[in-house]
């Protein structure tokens, strides 16, 4: 049965965003790690409300009193513009990786670019924008897309009976053959389900993603079946980013001939410490996809090799290395099993 509309203007909202007050009566302990979170979760809220003022108010989005499976969604997901994008719990790495790229351009442009001979600088800050903006449209994609949430089980009849289901040990699992190999299929007692093989549940975003890869930290988002190609854009060109702006940081270093640390932190320490910041760029993403490009020729997710699932075993997934590449980078990406849009039809479920 739905509510009425007065039922719904009295009912206390329903969102996953913290309001400002649920956010002030948060316990305060100390002024490290906690209170910045809170700082952090207001200014969000508030961005937020904002952004969606102003798209009502120019006629993007509509105002609603319609309840949407987005806003009693619950797991410990972020919506913004009304369930249309969905981010992670924590925006801290999100914030922190986005400032860094965005710094590293500025500093580049107008820094860097400045020692450079003036026939050429307007050509290598063009490109540098270039590349800026592919990195942050594939930051964005990527921590703003369902990664492969699974719907999770309303029905108490059916769950009372998938409960009771198992071996005869009494564990909760399935067993399912993939291409000749048996593979267990593992009750989730949160989301009351049987996953689907390769599917794990996430601790931090509390959902159960399809073909689990793992949680980023520094984009703040799952990464799963319908992200894992943004991801890889994303390390990729963030690597070509910071080769672009180490490889002339380290030429205006060489060009300004200044001998010794010292003598480059005084002549121009904003270059050097722009050179530093690129380098250990450099050595992580690098690091990151050589194991991600490993991981896609023998066919295996992040979270499967750490579990080290498939020692002393085969791989059912396993098609070849040609093949693991054509499917991580050409197979047709799925649409979402969850319509956080979709209006919520029995407010009781």
């Amino acid at each position: 049965m739905r509510p009425t509309e007065t039922e719904i203007e009295e009912m206390e909202p329903i969102a996953l965003f913290d309001t400002n007050k649920a956010i002030e009566l948060e316990p305060k302990v100390g002024h490290g790690n906690q209170s910045l979170m809170i700082t952090l979760k207001a200014k969000l809220h508030n961005m937020k409300r904002a952004c969606e003022g102003q798209l009502i108010q120019f006629g993007v989005i509509e105002k609603s009193d319609t309840i949407r499976v987005y806003q009693v969604w619950p797991g410990k997901n972020v919506f913004f513009l009304h369930g249309r994008l969905i981010c992670g719990p924590n925006p801290r790495g999100l914030m922190f990786t986005a400032t860094s790229i965005v710094l590293s351009s500025w500093i580049f442009a107008r820094y860097v670019v400045k020692d450079m001979p003036h026939h050429h600088s307007a050509l290598i800050v063009t490109f540098s924008l270039v590349f800026t903006f592919v990195v942050l449209v594939n930051l964005i994609q990527v921590s703003t897309t369902d990664p492969g949430i699974i719907p999770r089980n309303n029905n108490d009849q059916e769950t009372l009976e998938l409960e009771k289901a198992g071996t005869s040990d009494g564990t909760r699992s399935k067993k399912a053959t993939i291409n000749g190999v048996e593979v267990k299929l593992k009750y989730c007692r949160v989301c009351k389900i049987f996953r689907p093989p390769r599917s794990s549940h996430c601790a931090i975003c509390d959902n159960c993603v399809e073909r689990y890869d793992h949680h980023c930290p520094w984009v703040g988002q799952c990464i799963g079946l319908r992200n894992c190609r943004s991801y890889m854009a994303l390390v990729i060109s963030g690597l070509i980013f910071f080769v672009y702006i180490f490889a002339f940081s380290c030429w205006i270093l060489h060009r300004k001939n200044v001998h010794g640390f010292i003598g480059m932190v005084k002549t121009c320490p904003e270059t050097l410490a722009l050179t530093a910041l690129a380098f250990n760029a450099i050595g992580f993403l690098g690091a990151l996809a050589i194991y991600h490009v490993y991981l896609i020729a023998i066919n295996q997710t992040a979270y499967e090799n750490f579990r080290q699932r498939y020692v002393g075993s085969k791989n059912p997934y396993d098609r070849g290395i040609l093949n693991n590449f054509k499917d991580a980078f050409f197979a047709a990406v799925p649409l979402p099993r969850v319509d956080f849009r979709a209006e919520v039809v029995n407010c009781d479920t």
